[in-house]
């Protein structure tokens, strides 16, 4: 980031978007143990992982590194599991606490702390169906940062292209749809049916 205001900007996006979460599921606690879009994590699973820094200090998740051998992999299913289990008043807390919209990751900054708050907030809502839309502002911001060579997401010969933003990515086979169910394609997801729509749109769909 270059500027104060784009810093100020960017962490006010990212407490939005913990903070709109927190309300939807306040509003829907039968949400909390539907099955979300990270494989066999339902929504409290997902919540306690995206709002572990609220949680555990450099020094509580080195200790927590430790004890899964160095695999970040096994530390977050464990995590996950152990404080998933947690009353949903907890895991509420911890979405809005300042702690987690401070936090940034190692070497990624806000950028992919963004990204974070915006795809796992997405691997529960679009699983759950619980209608919510990402602000346009919000997602182009998430579309223009996302790597899917970091996920390992297989693009050969497609063409990605938003149908609610000026965003395409790529070049295919068509597959259009909203800039948020994109966003999960590009983060190695496969989405709810009917989500996309295209040739390729199979590909990246459930069932």
């Amino acid at each position: 980031m270059t500027t104060t205001g784009t810093r100020i900007d960017l962490r006010t996006q990212i407490a939005a978007e913990f903070l709109a979460l927190a309300d939807l599921l306040d509003a829907t606690p039968a949400a909390w143990d539907a099955p979300s879009l990270c494989e066999g994590w339902r929504t409290r699973e997902v919540v306690a992982h995206m709002t572990m820094p609220a949680r555990y200090d450099a020094e509580a998740f080195m200790a927590e590194m430790a004890a899964a051998g160095g695999d970040f992999a096994e530390l977050s299913n464990t995590v996950a599991a152990r404080d998933g289990a947690s009353a949903p008043a907890s895991l509420l807390a911890d979405l809005r606490s300042e702690t987690l919209h401070a936090w940034v990751p190692p070497g990624g900054g806000q950028l992919a702390a963004l990204t974070h708050a915006v795809v796992h907030g997405l691997d529960v809502t679009e699983a759950a169906r619980l209608g919510r839309a990402v602000p346009a502002d919000r997602m182009a911001i998430v579309l223009g940062a996302a790597d899917p060579d970091v996920f390992g997401t297989d693009l050969t010969g497609v063409e990605l292209r938003a149908n609610d933003l000026d965003w395409s990515y790529g070049s295919g086979e068509l597959v259009t749809g909203p800039a948020q169910v994109l966003a999960l394609v590009l983060c190695g997801r496969s989405v709810p049916a009917g989500r996309l729509r295209g040739p390729a749109a199979p590909r990246f769909s459930m069932g």
